[in-house]
This record gives C-alpha cells, sequence and structure tokens, in this order.
C-alpha cells in the first residue's frame, strides 16, 4: 500500500521533508552529531566531499575517505530531533519514492554518534571517551512505538526501584548497542558504561537556575544505580533514541561520548574542541583503516 502525502512528506524536488535529502545523497555508514557546526569538523577530514545540504539544524555532507563513503549529518539537541532524522534516514533507505511503497529488500545502516555528554561518576576525567553499551531513556519517545522486544526490562525496572522513579513521569527504558560495532570500535582508550538521556538540560539533569528540581536527590540516584556491576557513567540527550530507533527500525547503532564535564567533580574540558576533535578522528580511523 502506497503511504499518503501526509506520512511520507517530499519537498516539490522529492526530497525528504525536513532533511531536504534524495536518497543517493546519504552512506551506508552515517555519523551524527548534535552541532551543525560539528559537520564540517568531520567532513573536513574526508577525502573528498560530494554533498552539502542544510535545512533548519539538518546538515548534511556526504563524501570519502580512504576509499570508504561516509554521511555526517547534524541532528540538532534532543531526542525529538533524533525521532525525525533516524525516520527519515531509514525511509531514505528503504522506501522507494516514486512509488511510495517500502522496498522489498531492506537495508541495514551504520550509525554512530559522536557526541558531548557529562560524567556522573567521579572516576571519568574530562576528555576521556565513553562508549555507551547501553542507553536508559528519561524522555518517553519509546512509549509512541511498539517496543516491547527492543527493552532491556530488567535494567528498567533495577532503575525505577533505585531511583524511586515518580509515576507520573513517563516510565524510562533501556536499550543495548550493537555489539559488532562496539568491538570495532573499542580499544584501550574507550571506557564502556551505561548512558542516561535526558528531556532536558537543566532540571532534567540536575541544574537550577531559577527554577527548583522536582527531584534534588537525582544526580546521586544516578552515581548510585548498579545494575549486574554496570554503572550510570555519563548524561546526555540523544543516545536512547538512537539505540531505540536503531533497533526498531533493523539498523546498527553505537553513541561515542566525549566527557566535557564531570558533575561530580564540577570539572569542565580547558579546550572541548580539541578533545571533540580527538574522537573524531579516533571514530574515523576505526571505521575506516
Amino acid at each position: 500500500m502506497a503511504l499518503s502525502p501526509s506520512e511520507l512528506i517530499l519537498n516539490p524536488d522529492g526530497s525528504i521533508y525536513h532533511l531536504n535529502l534524495l536518497p543517493g545523497d546519504i552512506a551506508p555508514t552515517i555519523i551524527v552529531v548534535g552541532d551543525p557546526d560539528r559537520v564540517s569538523q568531520v567532513s573536513s577530514k574526508f577525502d573528498v566531499i560530494e554533498t552539502r545540504k542544510q535545512k533548519r539544524e539538518f546538515q548534511t555532507h556526504t563524501g570519502r575517505l580512504n576509499g570508504k563513503r561516509l554521511t555526517v549529518i547534524s541532528t540538532g539537541i534532543g531526542t525529538d530531533n533524533i525521532d525525525i532524522v533516524m525516520n527519515e534516514l531509514d525511509a531514505l533507505a528503504n522506501i522507494d519514492f516514486t512509488t511510495r511503497t517500502i522496498r522489498k529488500e531492506l537495508k541495514q545502516l551504520d550509525i554512530i554518534r559522536i557526541g558531548t555528554s557529562g560524567a556522573v561518576q567521579p572516576d571519568i576525567p574530562v576528555d576521556s571517551f565513553v562508549l555507551s553499551e547501553f542507553a536508559i531513556g528519561l524522555d518517553g519517545l519509546k512509549h509512541f512505538y511498539k517496543t516491547e522486544d527492543a527493552m532491556e526490562s530488567s535494567m528498567v525496572k533495577a532503575f525505577v526501584a533505585q531511583t524511586g522513579w515518580a509515576g507520573e513521569k513517563a516510565l524510562p527504558y533501556a536499550v543495548e548497542s550493537d555489539k559488532n560495532m562496539r568491538e570495532e570500535l573499542m580499544s584501550n582508550r574507550i571506557r564502556l558504561g551505561v548512558t542516561v538521556t535526558n528531556s532536558g538540560f537543566y532540571a532534567p539533569q540536575g541544574r537550577n537556575l531559577r527554577l527548583e528540581n522536582s527531584d534534588p536527590d537525582m544526580q546521586a540516584k544516578l552515581k548510585a544505580f548498579n545494575h549486574n556491576g554496570m554503572r550510570i557513567t555519563n548524561m546526555e540527550m540523544e543516545t536512547s533514541a538512537i539505540y531505540l530507533l536503531a533497533k526498531l527500525l533493523g539498523h546498527r547503532a553505537v553513541s561515542m561520548n566525549c566527557i566535557l564535564a564531570n558533575r561530580s567533580t564540577g570539572d569542565f574540558s580547558e579546550n572541548s574542541k580539541k578533545a571533540v576533535d580527538g574522537l573524531i578522528r579516533y571514530v574515523l580511523e576505526k571505521i575506516t583503516s
């Protein structure tokens, strides 16, 4: 059955609505970053750039490095933007825009988040790299999709019990990264951890400016969490949605975090751009060597 124009929304040039991309504009391996300015920080290391497109906060460069075709795209901040990016990337790969039908043979994309994050454990220094083995989402996106087979239910139950999670809030969800991609990106420079994805930057991450936090002890609860020897290492705002939608859509995903702040010690990176550039170079070397 063909998808209606209100479901699969295309621009007049035939590109997907928000990303402004045509199916041929993306590579099988896609790097997602939050900041549009970070797209050129990644693509400047490509041997050649084939495509440059931008609409709103979604900037895309596709090119080649060491013979491997890569796409880097900015998502903006938050899981609501990830919902747009992941669904439209999948549409570009797996929907025929001419007939508006799902292709019989589906393509699997490799999606790597290169992002910044704050550590919750005092022994994780700023400028270090954390690979999110699991992500716990506090954002509620999961409840709009059929997700039973994608969830790590025992981790969710442990999180709810140990944090005293309020019933009026969206029930958290937990998703594992792709094991094979983890192995491809691992080295002694990388720490594995459990990443919490928050629904905001201030109160949801325990920050107080003029508004009071509804759970002032949440930082301590996250720091103390332990599930089968796994602890929460860091917080950010996109990883859980990337893992959730990748798993539901049949793609592979992993999130690489550059730790710019340590919320336990109060430290912040003295040269955040250099630290992020180090993670970019690390990931590019791993996926193209």
